[in-house]
């Protein structure tokens, strides 16, 4: 659509609330907006654009058409919002940055139920908490409550383990209560693990109320040894709040927000606050396209931060009003089961609360905008290195891994702008070398399958990088140049020569031009780094791949396993030797009793001693 059949489809607009989406000629969603009356916004993008914004002048230049979802109110039109923009990840909407996604904590079912951390909630008839901020910190969290209640946190598998082995080392330390023993009773275990769940709940002071109460319980009767037990316990879970941030943030009873920009980076802060005193902090950077107020920025950060979760503060202090205070509080309210304020405070002991997490939140930008800025340098140092036409954003890297002429795999790292882009990494199962490995041929399969995807428009290969970079020498990058050359794609290669203690040491051009790097600390650091990500991440995929394949070749043939049971053994055990020593009432907990029979009889008849 043209612009005037734009400005005519947005004035046919009603004056209702509605969320609008605008896309470009390729039909991406480009912007999720929403509006309290459609026709008035939607159709200002098509007007005069001297009074817009630089973002927004880019943003209308990329508009081919727009689609309409008509709401019957603000709140309505909050939620759906929101919701769309998690789901397209517009260009031009702020964006919370967070590369790895919000962990969520998961409780399983059965007699003996335990936490993991999953990136997505699944319909599997478990428990799940969350979402919480970063995995590190999840993980720790998690550690600190089992820590407090004394519950394990080992490998072992409850019940297969009850009264195999004797207690670890953490029963000893006095760290957990050895529920592997077998006087302990899974009863117990339950107890415990319901505590947990409810301290990650957001009840910890009802928690505390419950355990309190048993305590004095207990010293009534006389049983003063469990009560000591029942009030170190209580101390343990007082202090978690103060010592872990997932934990202040779910104990928090008011969040205060700080808002901050120092050279092009945005940051919000967010305080946790319990009882009037601080419990935690959480940090954020922010993405922005550009030209956005604080109260544009705040509308559209704060929506996305509360929104996904279920436990949320009584109270939230915003710096400026972002005009969606009202709306968001009711939003909220609805989601938490009580009344969640959303408010500005303008004086009092509240503002001071401001202050301070504007103060924090300048600080993490300072510090973003320092470690951006040794990237930058860092890519330019090397654009002048390699002659490069401009600093390379996009650098992806190649290794061949292999055991023989077994299992031989490749693997392709992306960094961009001078870090891991882990949503990006591919990896290759090599298909046309068979009988010898040959390393050449296979970089060569490798790079022809990657830029094959990308001629096909495969957006999971695309864009191409602004240079390659191929472990090896100038062989290699000679094998990668002549692949490269079949689809007329002209971006630079380069390989990466390593010393004898196997580091990268240079960069070889394929005409055999060697860059040293040595000299450069920043560019010797960086291409080091690439290149053992590289390695680990084939390295991986050859063990896992070759772990698979042995196992499906000694299992071949055991009455009773098939593809899917080998897989269940494989990742249950591990090694074809783990297998091998396994009883018959391990392997029974991974497939039915019969199958279990069929393999233990089948390693040790003394028939399959390989």
């Amino acid at each position: 659509m043209n612009r005037e059949e734009l400005r005519e489809k947005a004035n046919g607009l009603p004056l209702a609330p509605g969320v609008y989406l605008m896309m470009d000629a390729a039909g991406k969603v480009i912007y999720v907006g929403k509006a309290k009356k459609l026709k008035n916004r939607v159709s200002q993008y098509f007007q005069d654009s001297a009074s817009h914004t630089e973002k927004t002048r880019a943003m209308v230049a990329q508009v081919d058409h727009f689609d309409t979802i008509f709401v019957t109110s603000e709140f309505e039109a909050l939620i759906l919002e929101n919701s769309l923009i998690k789901r397209h990840m517009p260009r031009y909407n702020i964006l919370l940055k967070d590369d790895k996604g919000y962990p969520f904590v998961r409780l399983s079912a059965g007699e003996y139920p335990s936490f993991s951390m999953v990136s997505r909630i699944a319909a599997d008839g478990a428990r799940y908490f969350g979402p919480f901020g970063g995995r590190a910190e999840t993980r720790a969290a998690v550690d600190a409550v089992c820590a407090a209640l004394h519950l394990p946190t080992c490998r072992r598998q409850f019940p297969r383990d009850v009264g195999r082995d004797r207690p670890c080392l953490n029963y000893h330390m006095g760290r957990c209560d050895g529920f592997c023993r077998p006087e302990m009773k899974s009863e117990e275990y339950r107890r415990r693990i319901g505590q947990a769940a409810a301290l990650l709940e957001g009840k910890g002071k009802q928690l505390l109320r419950e355990i309190g109460a048993e305590m004095e319980a207990e010293a009534e009767a006389l049983h003063f040894e469990q009560a000591a037990v029942l009030r170190d316990r209580i101390g343990a879970l007082s202090a978690l709040s103060k010592r872990q941030t997932v934990i202040a943030g779910i104990c928090a009873d008011t969040d205060v927000w700080g808002l901050r920009e120092a050279g092009g980076k945005y940051c919000c802060a967010v305080l946790h606050v319990e009882d009037g005193q601080l419990a935690g902090r959480e940090t954020r950077l922010l993405t922005a396209p550009g030209g956005e107020t604080a109260p544009e920025l705040l509308a559209a950060v704060t929506a996305q931060y509360y929104l996904p979760r279920p436990l949320l503060p009584r109270e939230i202090l915003l710096p400026v009003d972002s005009g969606d205070c009202e709306e968001l509080s009711e939003a909220l309210s609805r989601r938490a089961g009580h009344q969640v304020r959303v408010h500005v405070p303008l004086r009092g002991e509240k503002a001071e609360l401001l202050d301070m997490a504007r103060r924090n939140a300048g600080e993490e930008a300072e510090r973003a905008v320092t470690v951006d800025e040794r990237a930058r340098h860092t890519l330019e140092e090397l654009r002048r290195m390699t002659g490069l036409p401009s600093p390379p954003e996009r650098l992806e890297s190649f290794d061949i891994s292999n055991t023989g002429a077994d299992d031989i795999v490749a693997s392709m790292v992306v960094y961009v702008g001078g870090k891991p882009l882990k949503s990006a990494y591919r990896r290759f199962k090599i298909k046309s070398v068979e009988g010898r490995p040959d390393d050449y041929a296979s970089m060569r399969e490798t790079l022809r399958r990657r830029l094959s995807r990308a001629a096909e428009g495969d957006e999971k290969f695309l864009p191409l990088p602004d240079a390659f970079l191929i472990d090896g020498g100038v062989a290699h990058a000679q094998a990668a140049l002549h692949t490269a050359a079949e689809f007329n794609c002209a971006v630079p290669i380069f390989g990466m020569v390593k010393d004898d203690r196997h580091r990268t040491r240079a960069l070889v051009t394929p005409e055999g031009r060697e860059i040293g790097i040595s000299a450069n600390p920043a560019v010797f650091a960086l291409i080091g780094r690439i290149q053992e990500e590289t390695h680990r991440f084939a390295v991986t995929y050859h063990r896992e791949s070759h772990a698979r394949r042995g196992v499906q070749s000694v299992l071949d043939g055991i009455p009773g396993v098939g593809p899917k049971r080998r897989e269940e053994l494989r990742r249950a055990f591990g090694s074809v030797k783990a297998i091998r020593s396994a009883g018959v009432t391990e392997l029974a907990a991974v497939v039915p009793k019969v199958t279990a029979n069929a393999i233990w009889n089948y390693f040790h008849s003394g028939k399959n001693d390989r």
